[in-house]
């Protein structure tokens, strides 16, 4: 049974989260470097370009790298700070085994005998799909690619997934609907020419910093921006329209500008007959969402969704942007097909200044699901049941189609597997779902049913803790390969430094694994990263991401390369669809009609007020990092209950009130930010932190049925001011921490709290 071996608190105690609080030898080192490594920041998609100073195979710094086109050397909080996760003391140094008074460190031949026996045992009992691989993409595009192998040919499961499951899956699979192939359709030099920019559910100034410095220089040259959110986030703030609609409205809004774009003839009739199919199909669905209808729904003033309609449908040129906050629903599908239905009738696309594009989350989100990292893809972006895909792996895997499982379950319902006992073994890696998936209890009491649980991982996540066996993996600057960002560039990711102790590369540790089961003969090769990504550039040829024309000695000389790239030769691929050329076999796009439901889950009489959840600038996914950064915790310690004044009063709530917030999930209570920057009918809680303070305790299991993405962003709540004893213990350690930060002093004085 796979339960803590301690308690939270006592694991706390040891394993942190700590602060790092300063570099090797103190800020006023003024240590001289003995490198720099041009690498790229591990925090999100954009993946700014970054120097890292290394002084005695240790990180002692950064320098901004100028010459990287993407960044030019600007970066956010947590890019300047990002180093201070290494020579960190809650780092993972040794193999740790679970006992009955807690974890124990091992040596490294005991902790992977116990592992490899404990999957023989598991797979035996219970069949191969019993054990499952649950992996993230943060990881590089190397391990995405052995993770998928990794689970199909060393397991022998069908049941592999990642967190991208959590992120950009539903415009995945929008994106390949109408386009036939999932990735922005434009670098982001496109933003800067284009005349009105639409940005909806995505709070880019915080959770995509650099994409803010492309839109204001589009604003410089006069863009018009239009911003759709129930938030009225940082970027929002600077736009000339703001459209803060209902949570779980967007499609609506959608469907009611492309009625108006028809009603008034602002259709580009030569692109969608040329370019497209199934436009009259599209227009019959919308032919009744008049604005007044779209109103109703959305809550927005029928002269703001014709004024946007008219601003969208005029201009010349233009780019639509989206985030989670559309694809984190149970129609998050449905919510991207209307955006690309609105770039599709204009025509803007696939031409200079003209674009789309999801604005990925995870720092390697657009390569971690392109290469078989999911529990429905073979590399390329091939479908797992298609019999040709298959053939073509099979043959660059030199296995059978026999050897090959299909598709198996996805992040979410591999938890409820486990829960209901249908899995028993799990191994991870860089996937935190303690605090990531939806219901966070549900969760808990899933992990607490495990046989058996090996996780990899450098610090000792939540999830973590409820491991057998926790093997010490690599940082991002400890090990070499390649990322892709949110524009579609494949990047290099270079090792600065050598992982300490018993720590070492993820690949290393599941080719280890690999070759201990007997599967040899598919794994020996892989003695480096770049021997995976060469054999991960066959297995993409011919695939709609085509990496086959891309090599490492080709990335650092272009400073990156666009995919698809299908031969050595080829400059790579900035801008899809020129010519209005789709990957459709017909090379047309397809309008996709997108009826209006309703969420999930809405708000009543019992729970009143919309939930909707996020990110903040100064912390990353789950927080096991950017929660041990000194000065990121200081600006942001915990979490908190966004909530509009009005709704405030009502409940007699006032700034830093003790609130409790209940859903029919579970419930938390945080302290309020009474702010006017969002809707009065909705309270907002970013979502980094664990335990008490999970914002994943409120939120449901739903999840959209192509994408199988949970419905973060609608829930609906109720609220009830209550008094300040009520704080989890979790808080006030954490605003002990932030005064640790700030002061240098371990001990908070009673009257600061």
């Amino acid at each position: 049974m796979s339960t803590t071996p301690k308690s939270l608190a006592e694991l706390r105690d040891v394993y942190g989260p700590h602060l790092n609080l300063a570099p090797p030898g103190g800020w006023d080192a003024d240590l001289e470097p003995d490198k720099l490594v041009k690498t790229h920041c591990c925090f999100c998609g954009q993946q700014c370009g970054i120097q890292l100073k290394v002084k005695d195979n240790r990180v002692v710094g950064f320098e901004p790298w100028t010459e990287f086109p993407f960044n030019e050397g600007k970066l956010c909080p947590k890019g300047v700070k990002r180093y201070l996760q290494g020579n960190h003391p809650d780092r993972l140094t040794s193999a740790l085994v679970r006992t009955e008074h807690g974890f124990a460190e091992v040596d490294w031949e005991a902790a992977m005998a116990h592992t490899v026996n404990e999957i023989e045992r598991i797979q035996t009992q219970y069949g191969k799909d019993a054990f499952a691989v649950l992996s993230g993409v943060s990881l590089t595009n190397e391990k995405s690619y052995l993770a998928g192998k990794f689970a199909r040919l060393g397991l022998g499961t069908k049941n592999l997934d990642y967190n991208g499951r959590l992120c950009m899956v539903s415009a995945g699979v929008g994106n390949k609907k109408a386009f036939g192939v999932d990735r922005a359709a434009n670098s982001w030099a496109d933003i800067v020419g284009a005349d009105v920019i639409w940005v909806t559910g995505a709070n880019v100034a915080e959770c995509a910093p650099i994409t803010t410095d492309y839109i204001w220089r589009a604003r410089d040259r006069g863009a018009k921006l239009i911003v759709v959110d129930p938030r009225i986030t940082p970027l929002a703030r600077t736009a000339d329209l703001v459209l803060p609609l209902k949570p779980g409205s967007d499609c609506a809004l959608t469907n009611g500008v492309l009625h108006l774009l028809h009603k008034w003839d602002l259709i580009d009739w030569d692109f969608v007959k040329a370019h497209t199919t199934g436009f009259e199909q599209a227009l019959e669905e919308v032919k009744d969402c008049t604005p007044e209808w779209t109103s109703g729904l959305t809550g927005l003033p029928v002269a703001a969704i014709e004024k946007a309609a008219r601003m969208w449908g005029e201009a010349e040129t233009s780019f639509l942007l989206h985030a989670r906050g559309i694809e984190h629903q149970s129609k998050g599908v449905e919510n991207v097909l209307g955006c690309i239905n609105m770039v599709l009738a204009t025509g803007r696309i696939g031409k200079p200044n003209c674009g789309y594009a999801t604005i990925t989350g995870q720092g390697n989100g657009q390569g971690g699901r392109e290469h078989g990292h999911k529990c429905d893809q073979l590399p390329g972006n091939r479908d797992i049941e298609n019999p040709e895909h298959r053939k073509y792996i099979c043959e660059v895997w030199n296995c059978t189609d026999e050897e090959l499982p299909g598709k198996g379950l996805t992040a979410q319902e591999i938890m409820n597997a486990i829960h209901t006992g249908e899995i028993k073994g799990l191994l991870s890696l860089c996937f935190n779902p303690l605090v990531s998936l939806p219901d966070t209890e549900f969760t808990r009491a899933a992990l607490s049913r495990l046989e058996f649980y090996v996780n990899l991982d450098f610090f000792l996540s939540e999830t973590a803790q409820h491991a057998d066996v926790v093997l010490p993996a690599a940082l991002h600057e400890e090990d070499e390969g390649t990322t892709t960002s949110a524009e579609g560039r494949v990047i290099r990711i270079n090792k600065a430094v050598e992982p300490p102790g018993d720590a070492r590369a993820d690949w290393k540790i599941l080719v280890e694994i690999a070759q201990r089961l007997g599967k040899e003969k598919w794994f020996g090769h892989f003695t480096s990263p770049e021997a995976i990504f060469n054999e991960l550039r066959v297995a993409s040829k011919g695939g709609t991401a085509d990496y086959f024309g891309i090599t490492y000695e080709k990335i650092e000389k272009n400073l990156g390369v666009f995919w698809p790239c299908p031969e050595l030769d080829h400059p790579g691929t900035p801008r899809l669809f020129e010519g209005g050329k789709f990957f459709h076999p017909d090379g047309k796009a397809k309008f996709i009609p997108t009826r209006w439901r309703p969420p999930m889950e809405v708000v009543d009489a019992e729970y009143p007020i919309w939930l909707t959840t996020g990110r903040v600038v100064f912390h990353y996914l789950s927080g096991t990092q950017t929660r041990r950064i000194g000065f990121l915790v200081e600006q942001c310690p915990h979490p908190y209950l966004e909530i509009h004044p009005r709704l405030a009063a009502l409940h007699g709530i006032e700034e830093g009130d003790a609130v409790e917030i209940t859903s029919r999930r579970g419930a938390l209570v945080l302290p309020a930010k009474v702010v006017k920057s969002i809707r009065p009918d909705t309270v907002f809680i970013p979502y980094h932190w664990p335990g008490e303070l999970s914002a994943n305790r409120l939120t449901a299991r739903h999840l959209d049925p192509l994408s199988k993405i949970p419905e973060y962003k609608v829930s609906s709540v109720r609220i009830a001011k209550t008094t300040k004893d009520r704080f989890p213990a979790e808080l006030a350690e954490l605003q002990r921490m932030a005064f640790e930060a700030r002061t240098d002093q371990a001990n908070l004085p009673e009257q600061v709290f």
